[in-house]
């Protein structure tokens, strides 16, 4: 293959890529010959089904807010155009409902539509390629179960070269591995499942793992954190240090059911979504083999190293109402803070009313770029579990660019003892995204 014409498909892969991770692009219609009959939906294979298809997070991508489930239209905003989900419910015009269990599966594993369109890697196809058949087929039966809607597939307004699937095939020969997971003999049958809900059916690795620059992930720094869509998926490597290596298992737990641990913050963005339509509803079994399998992963330091300090000295010299003598900082970012934000978050970061409050120890706060926490800022965060939940308004309308920088880096020195390097320019992009 010429350079140029590597050059333009890795690039046009790495901004495909740039999605998000979030988006099944489209739907053919042409059959595709199967060797394999249908099979046929049992209730308890649709039960079965409908707890894979939250584990593997579904809803997230192909539900609007405050919208009919699975039906797609989630707009992605990209720095080359618009991507939209599509819909996956049985409607055999505009849904997947005229899907034969091959096809559904091929897509899974291949990252191809009925008919033979490629899907772009948007679409996580290069993690779902290690779940196997049996609990793809149950996918399908639930997905075919719910009511079918007719909602045609909003056009993705991409520009050439973007737009052309075919490229996708070259990215696939070069990235993706069609192969279903195998249980890892050094492991245990639980630290095994744990690795099939990490790697293939929740597709962790699709956030938290960095990529290089074909947008392929670093098999090698598996886990250790990267930025994506405006947002830092922390390091979940066994690191002690910038990873989760250093949380009880109590915590992760926590975390993982609840989007809270005690002395480590609160899941937002990304993250939460993953709690809220996912997370909390995998079994107690499920999650223990999930922070069992955790434990495994070696630990990396990861590109962006993050050190948590969670009682910095300003911040635990403080009460709940008022800062302490060694907060000496004055001007717009503790103004604002003061303001808007102390009767929540209180200074001593305990957070009132909720523990969801709580800014000791969190990584967002400990971040000196502070990418998290001025989306947080700006969008607000909303979410709900079974155990609890936490809400809190955008700012983004209220304040100015100058003023959330000022508060963010007020934040950021206050609750972690770090100089934030925030600036208007970032708050202003941010905005976008």
């Amino acid at each position: 293959m010429k350079r140029s014409l590597a050059a333009a498909l890795t690039t046009a892969a790495l901004a495909l890529g740039l999605a998000g991770l979030v988006a099944l692009a489209s739907c053919a219609s042409p059959a595709q010959d199967g060797s394999a009959p249908d099979v046929a939906a049992s209730p308890a294979l649709i039960a079965r089904g409908q707890y894979l298809t939250r584990a593997a997070d579904c809803a997230a991508c192909h539900t609007v807010p405050g919208g009919k489930a699975f039906v797609g239209g989630y707009p992605f905003k990209l720095p080359f155009g618009t991507m939209y989900s599509t819909n996956i419910t049985p409607d055999r015009e505009t849904g997947i409902g005229a899907w034969s269990d091959d096809e559904f599966v091929r897509a899974l594993h291949q990252g191809i539509a009925k008919g033979g369109s490629h899907l772009y890697p948007a679409f996580p196809y290069t993690s779902y390629t290690g779940v196997s058949r049996d609990d793809a087929v149950a996918i399908k039966a639930y997905l075919f179960s719910l009511p079918a809607v007719h909602a045609p597939a909003k056009p993705n307004n991409f520009p050439f070269p973007f737009n052309q699937r075919w490229a996708m095939g070259f990215w696939n020969a070069v990235f993706l591995k069609d192969h279903r997971f195998s249980p890892a003999p050094a492991l245990s049958a639980q630290q095994n499942r744990g690795a099939y809900l990490a790697t293939a059916l929740g597709h962790c690795g699709e956030c938290h793992t960095p990529r290089n620059l074909g947008y392929g992930l670093k098999s090698d720094q598996q886990f250790a954190g990267a930025v994506l869509t405006g947002w830092h998926a922390w390091n979940i490597t066994s690191d002690k240090t910038g990873g989760v290596g250093g949380w009880s298992d109590q915590q992760l737990t926590a975390y993982l059911n609840t989007g809270h641990a005690d002395g480590h913050g609160s899941a937002g963005g990304p993250m939460g979504e993953a709690v809220e339509n996912s997370l909390q509803y995998l079994t107690p079994e499920d999650t223990a083999a999930l922070v069992a399998y955790l434990r495994t992963v070696p630990a990396h330091k990861g590109e962006d190293i993050l050190t948590v300090n969670p009682a910095p000295p300003v911040m635990t010299a403080s009460t709940a109402w008022g800062p302490g003598p060694q907060d000496t900082v004055t001007g717009l970012g503790k103004h604002v803070f003061e303001g808007a934000c102390a009767s929540c978050h209180q200074w001593n970061g305990q957070g009132q009313q909720t523990p969801y409050a709580a800014l000791a120890g969190s990584q967002a706060v400990n971040d000196p770029g502070g990418l998290n926490l001025v989306q947080v800022l700006i969008h607000g965060e909303r979410l709900h579990t079974a155990r609890g939940g936490a809400y809190m308004p955008a700012f983004g309308s209220a304040y100015t660019d100058q003023e959330l920088a000022a508060v963010a880096n007020y934040v950021i020195g206050h609750f972690s003892g770090k100089d934030g390097k925030v600036t208007p320019a970032m708050v202003r992009k941010a905005r976008s995204s």
